[in-house]
């Protein structure tokens, strides 16, 4: 997420009440984004030592950390904090304030011209939908959505809801505020009944030409490519990547933060638990190629007869 206007260390670490500030003080923040998605001019943070390095090397030139005996890299800036995750959920809460909708279709959002919206579609704040769109009735789409041209969107289907991206506590939970977009391009048709996580800093994107069917789950900040398409009750978990022409099968699941080499296809019932290589078939739990994959469940369904005959 970018920030308008850029701000400056010593102004975040004001609000922020941070311990320790180590860096210029006019030091500029221009965007804020969690570890994977960071860019030069942003502010991240990280509050357990197996991801230090990880952040302190990243594209992120401002770091909020629990740590001020780390030693930090030419060029960035530090900001010390017993929760830099609490402190990082204030900073998200100040720049994107929830927004109630005050009518079923806001007068703010953008609609291009062909595009229907049919009664009973509920339309947020800061939404652009393209041309010759068609949204029927009941879907939800929330604020920060951009949607391109020729898109058709099934009823029941929400889109932008925020992620499921919660801290476990002691006694609870603590939730990571959405602040990213939801950018569905041209030529995408998305079924009944689904659901199209918004990014938590950045954007969750469905691909050009992209189908699904119905009841299909895609996580926060995944990034599906061209002309893939989506079985039934699928889901791709949050940070995943998709590249073009993909297909994955009915009730299949692609976890988190794995990349689906193009052309890959995954077949019914199967979960991918590590990424892929391109136009390989992959089936099972976990996936594996198929033709390997069938291979093992032949051998397992000799084995009675091969323990029968041992005892013998």
């Amino acid at each position: 997420m970018k920030i308008q206007p850029n701000t400056t260390l010593k102004c975040v670490a004001d609000f922020i009440e941070a311990k320790k500030m180590i860096g210029d003080p006019n030091h500029i923040i221009s965007g804020l984004n969690e570890i994977h998605e960071v860019e030069e001019g942003d502010i991240t943070f990280v509050d357990h030592p197996k991801y230090y390095n990880k952040a302190l090397n990243s594209k992120a030139t401002t770091i909020i950390i629990n740590n001020e005996d780390v030693v930090c890299p030419e060029g960035k800036a530090l900001l010390i904090h017993d929760n830099p995750f609490d402190a990082f959920i204030k900073l998200i809460k100040s720049y994107r304030k929830f927004e109630p909708a005050t009518a079923m279709v806001s007068p703010k959002a953008e609609i291009g011209e062909g595009t229907v919206i049919e009664p009973g579609a509920f339309v947020a704040e800061h939404v652009k939908i393209g041309k010759n769109c068609i949204i029927h009735s009941n879907v939800s789409i929330y604020n920060h959505v951009i949607i391109g041209d020729n898109v058709i969107i099934q009823s029941g289907s929400v889109i932008g809801a925020d992620a499921c991206y919660f801290q476990r506590r002691k006694d609870n939970f603590m939730k990571f505020e959405s602040c990213g977009r939801v950018i569905i391009e041209d030529d995408v048709e998305i079924g009944a009944l689904c659901a199209i996580d918004i990014g938590v800093t950045s954007d969750t994107v469905v691909g050009k030409g992209t189908k699904t069917d119905n009841h299909v789950q895609v996580g926060h900040d995944a990034k599906i490519g061209k002309y893939c398409f989506l079985g039934a009750h699928s889901a791709v978990g949050g940070v995943s990547v998709l590249k073009d022409n993909v297909s994955i099968w009915s009730m299949a699941a692609v976890n988190k933060d794995l990349v689906i080499a193009e052309g890959t296809t995954i077949l019914a019932y199967s979960a991918v638990d590590k990424d892929t290589e391109p136009g390989v078939t992959y089936f099972g739990l976990p996936a594996e190629e198929v033709k390997k994959k069938w291979k093992e469940l032949a051998s397992l369904r000799s084995l009675p007869d091969i323990i029968s005959q041992m005892k013998k």
